[in-house]
């Protein structure tokens, strides 16, 4: 398989993902932006794939999503979690499912939290072996950190959510899972986030030290050091929702 961990020259703290087979001709596009489109083709293009699916792990607030413009250039399809209030039509995915490209398998866990329909991806090149590899944790999990619950209100229940999603999912993989997360430092979108752009399950369960707080803290700690709003958030939540 390859994996492409695309840093975006205009946010540089907003992390999107493009992997596939090349032996097969079929890849997986994740968490594209608007202003990354033309990468995403041109890359396609000089490995010899198709783009087959198209990923939003949730409705962004942070960035333009260019899932949408990317599906309609290359024919692939979209999808989004099926609890989504998206006012348009996509592909709705379900906690999980498996979505093969060539010799690469996704697995989708449905983690809310940051948002009700955010997911993150257990990822298996199947031509290495049968098990998963690593996870795109996106605004679930950052290395040294978590997302930040708060963008759409319910700010308690969703930090609740946010904790049972990361100890009852995420931190159950075996730790030599990798982790490639959706931003790193400076994003708005948790507080402390590192500038390393990946981790393991292992290295975040000894490290990162709001995971080891109890559930009552970790809600006090994610509630307590949130950071500023996304820039704009509120317009980049309506475009990216609407139709």
């Amino acid at each position: 398989m390859f994996l492409e961990q695309r840093i975006n020259p205009n946010e540089p703290s907003s992390l999107s993902y493009f992997m596939g087979c090349v032996g097969q001709g079929k890849s997986i596009a994740v968490d594209v932006h608007l202003d990354d489109i033309q990468w995403y083709i041109n890359q396609a293009k000089e490995k010899g794939v198709e783009i087959n699916y198209i990923i939003d792990t949730h409705i962004h607030a942070d960035h333009y999503s260019g899932a949408r413009k990317l599906a309609k250039l290359t024919g692939a399809q979209y999808l989004l979690h099926k609890s989504s209030t998206a006012d348009f039509k996509f592909t709705p995915l379900h906690d999980k499912q498996i979505i093969n490209a060539g010799n690469v398998g996704i697995e989708v866990l449905h983690t809310p939290g940051h948002t009700m329909d955010s997911i993150c991806l257990l990822v298996t090149d199947n031509s290495r072996v049968a098990e998963p590899w690593f996870l795109l944790s996106q605004h679930t999990l950052f290395v040294g950190s978590v997302g930040r619950p708060d963008l759409k209100g319910e700010e308690e229940k969703m930090a609740g959510l946010l904790y049972d999603s990361i100890h009852h999912k995420l931190l159950t993989l075996p730790d030599h899972i990798e982790i490639l997360p959706g931003a790193k430092a400076g994003s708005v979108c948790g507080a402390g986030i590192s500038a390393k752009p990946f981790s393991t399950i292992g290295f975040e369960k000894k490290n990162n030290p709001t995971l080891r707080l109890s559930k009552p803290d970790f809600i006090e700690e994610v509630l307590s050091t949130l950071p500023p709003y996304p820039e704009n958030m509120y317009n980049i939540i309506q475009a990216n929702s609407k139709f």
